[in-house]
């Protein structure tokens, strides 16, 4: 028999089950923050700091200050009834401060067990608090009514505090995970040197390293059996992952993009991957955030050809102004290439012609040697992006025919300047990954191509580029002026730069278009566009944002 307390207890169990789903989504949410942070608790802090309005959102914030203003003034009272209605209005409060609703971002969470094992991390910390509270607790009181107030009020407490538990979580987890990491790291490490004859290509830059790594593997592809890192693969973990799960002895040539945030990064790259060949791409203000300044940028990227052996072969472009102080400060076998300045090139490209269907141009070396080559690729930055490959291609021994074969099949990357032709009439082009002032300027040169039709350009902007970015966006906002017929930016305040910029430019206020979410965005275009316009979606909004 449950006795008089039986509806009381039967209300206690329900408002447990109502606390563990709101903590799931609450959690879940956090998790998820972590996890595009990359695990990083410093990034991570800095990312509750920047959208605390997000993390302790006003329904949260309502609900604690309640939560507890009840349960210090029912503490006083001794009636059941009043411990009743407290439960009922305390599980309302959690569920109207739950967000129930999936986040709108590029990437969804993926359970790894790397996730999993923080997530269960996460409930063993919040339990074991739980169980702490409620062991020292009894010991000082008998009284249920009392004890069931103080439990729901710890419960509220660690429900608002899951940001930092989680925080607390990834610490306590971190010497496991440093642990497992080791192993497979040092496993790829190993296994990548039991293949003595493998054709190892390192690429880094700020820009430009994913489409040089699938211009650069379909080019080899006329000679070698090539296994690329796939996608965005550019992390210790993520190769080493390919390294032990793919890589194996029909393979005899590996290209592995290599991405940093931080010194040192590279280094790591390098150190796991041995490359014998190393290309530096482009060096620009990108994530500045964590890397401060333009000098430390170019000492991470620099790494990768301070690792190459000294039979190793560097690759430089030779157009980039900060590259080029690399290039000419490295004594090891280097390719420059390049579309400036031939005459100190190695490799370079002339005659370029660019349209709104690809690019044709002559490929040369300086031997004397040409060939012409044309690419599906747009925008005249792209050849940039082929002239690296050709340069690795020349490197391991093909012939100018075999790599102008390469070039010809390159086919565009998904979201970087992707030509989409929906058979509406209107011509799309994608060009949502991750922009910066080089690729964003080159985007609309590439509309600027279309000779037919209105252009109209959806955008949120630029990020990750620190102190620089507010200017870098404004610079955006005039090119646009310059491009285009019609602007969509999404989020009133994160592009209030790029609208100063158009309008500094003379453009129509009411070409001017600013909505909150992407979906806004959609429908403000459905009723614009009409046949032959083209329109360019020019990046996207970082995973973890949501203005």
């Amino acid at each position: 028999m449950l006795g008089n307390n039986g509806p009381l207890i039967v209300l206690g169990v329900i408002s447990i089950i109502v606390w563990g789903i709101g903590f799931f989504y609450r959690s879940r949410f956090m998790l998820h923050m972590m996890q595009l942070e990359g695990y990083s608790n410093g990034n991570y802090l800095k990312w509750i700091k920047d959208f605390k309005y997000k993390v302790f959102s006003t329904k949260v914030n309502i609900f604690i200050i309640l939560t507890l203003i009840f349960a210090v003034v029912l503490l006083n009272l001794e009636q059941q009834l009043y411990n009743m209605i407290y439960i009922v209005f305390w599980c309302a409060l959690i569920i109207v401060s739950t967000n129930f609703k999936k986040e709108n971002v590029k990437k969804d969470l993926v359970y790894t067990k790397r996730t999993q094992r923080l997530f269960a991390a996460m409930y063993i910390v919040n339990i074991f608090i739980l169980a702490v509270l409620t062991v020292v607790y009894g010991l000082f009181t008998s009284d249920f009514f009392k004890y069931l107030i103080i439990l729901h009020m710890a419960g509220g407490i660690l429900y608002y505090l899951v940001p930092y538990t989680m925080y607390l979580s990834n610490i306590l987890v971190n010497p496991i995970e440093n642990a497992i990491n080791k192993y497979y790291f040092d496993m790829a490490h190993d296994k990548v040197r039991s293949f003595e004859n493998l054709k190892i290509v390192g690429i880094t830059g700020s820009y430009g390293k994913t489409s040089t790594k699938f211009i650069t593997a379909k080019i080899l592809e006329e000679k070698y059996n090539v296994l690329k890192t796939p996608e965005s693969y550019n992390t210790p973990m993520g190769v080493s992952k390919v390294i032990n799960n793919t890589l194996s002895s029909e393979y005899n040539a590996f290209v592995v993009e290599m991405g940093a945030r931080n010194i040192g990064e590279i280094k790591e790259m390098a150190e796991l991957a041995n490359p014998k060949i190393g290309v530096i791409t482009s060096i620009g203000p990108t994530h500045l955030e964590t890397f401060i300044n333009i000098d430390n940028i170019m000492k991470t990227k620099y790494e990768l050809i301070e690792a190459l052996p000294p039979e190793g072969i560097a690759i430089f472009n030779y157009d980039n102004q900060y590259v080029k102080k690399l290039a000419d400060k490295t004594f090891k076998e280097k390719i420059l290439y390049g579309t400036e300045n031939i005459e100190l090139l190695d490799i370079y490209a002339t005659n370029i012609e660019v349209s709104e269907i690809g690019s044709t141009f002559i490929l040369n070396d300086k031997n004397g040697n040409t060939i012409k080559c044309e690419t599906k690729l747009l925008g005249e930055h792209n050849i940039g992006n082929i002239l690296a490959g050709a340069a690795v291609g020349v490197a391991l021994g093909l012939t100018f025919e075999e790599i102008a074969r390469g070039i010809k099949e390159v086919e565009p990357v998904p979201h970087r300047l992707q030509l989409i032709n929906p058979g509406t009439g209107v011509i799309i082009i994608d060009d949502a990954f991750n922009s910066n002032p080089v690729s964003s300027k080159a985007a609309l040169d590439v509309i600027s191509q279309f000779k037919e039709g209105r252009k109209i350009i959806v955008t949120p902007g630029m990020i990750e580029l620190g102190q620089e970015e507010e200017e870098a966006n404004r610079q955006f906002g005039r090119y646009i002026a310059e491009a285009c017929d019609y602007a969509i930016l999404i989020g009133k305040n994160r592009t209030k730069p790029i609208y100063e910029g158009i309008c500094e430019k003379g453009f129509k206020e009411e070409d001017v278009f600013v909505v909150n979410t992407l979906n806004e965005a959609t429908a403000v275009l459905q009723h614009l566009v009409r046949p032959k316009d083209v329109v360019l979606f020019e990046n996207d909004l970082p995973d973890n944002y949501n203005e």
